[in-house]
């Protein structure tokens, strides 16, 4: 897969790395000469340009790209370099860095935008994640579609804790992607019993997150005697 990363600086190169290790083809794009540091990831393709001249792009050949991440530190320039690379160039997947939580709502497919990543939001959602079982806790947006990554904590009381995956009557537009245990990473099949403390990730439409979260706390009913 290739890749092109807008904005070298040290979350770029971060991305780039990560990219290369597990063998993808990297460009690099910096329109500041102290920002091109090729021995710093030697194994990237470099180049010293503007990301948001469509000269610039054509240079990248960005039609070759299969993913373009817009990761510099201006929320202008990212939404500019995802705009471009989905309407001039095709590009199947843009990724884009949200820097001021504020310019949040800005970053969806009306600009070219199909996954939004906010620093500061992920930041304060793993802080939640640590800290919160039985709440439903937002770590990624997907712009298309309307769509969220969520995590909750399967809390002790929970009526869903020991019951199959394939006995419950999820909300609609919502999907089970994987279950945390401990240690483990387990794929959902219909024959998993969920456990207390199981760490429940699902891609969900925001609309139905209430729902799944009422669904998920919901507390088990006490016996009579």
């Amino acid at each position: 897969m290739r890749v092109a990363i807008a904005g070298a600086g040290a979350v770029g190169r971060s991305i780039a790395a990560e990219l290369l290790e597990n063998g993808h083809e990297v460009l690099l794009i910096d329109k500041a000469p102290t920002a091109i540091s090729v021995e710093r990831v030697p194994m990237a393709e470099w180049l010293l340009a503007d990301a948001c001249e469509i000269t610039s792009l054509d240079e990248a050949a960005l039609q070759r790209c299969n993913v373009v991440i817009a990761s510099t530190g201006d929320d202008k320039v990212n939404l500019v370099v995802s705009l471009l690379a989905k309407t001039e160039y095709g590009v199947p997947r843009v990724v884009a860095r949200v820097n001021n939580p504020k310019n949040e709502w800005l970053f969806n497919e009306s600009w070219g935008v199909d996954v939004a990543v906010s620093t500061p939001r992920l930041m304060s959602a793993l802080v939640e994640e640590a800290v919160s079982v039985g709440d439903l806790v937002r770590l990624l947006r997907f712009s298309h579609g309307d769509a969220n990554l969520v995590e909750l904590t399967l809390p002790p009381e929970s009526a869903l804790a020991g019951i199959r995956v394939s006995d419950v009557d999820w909300p609609e537009d919502t999907s089970l992607v994987t279950i945390i245990r401990g240690t483990r990473v387990l794929t959902p099949s219909p024959e998993e019993t969920l456990e207390a403390g199981d760490e429940l990730l699902f891609v969900a439409a925001q609309a139905r997150e209430e729902q799944l979260e009422d669904l998920l706390s919901v507390r088990r009913e006490l016996s009579e005697d």
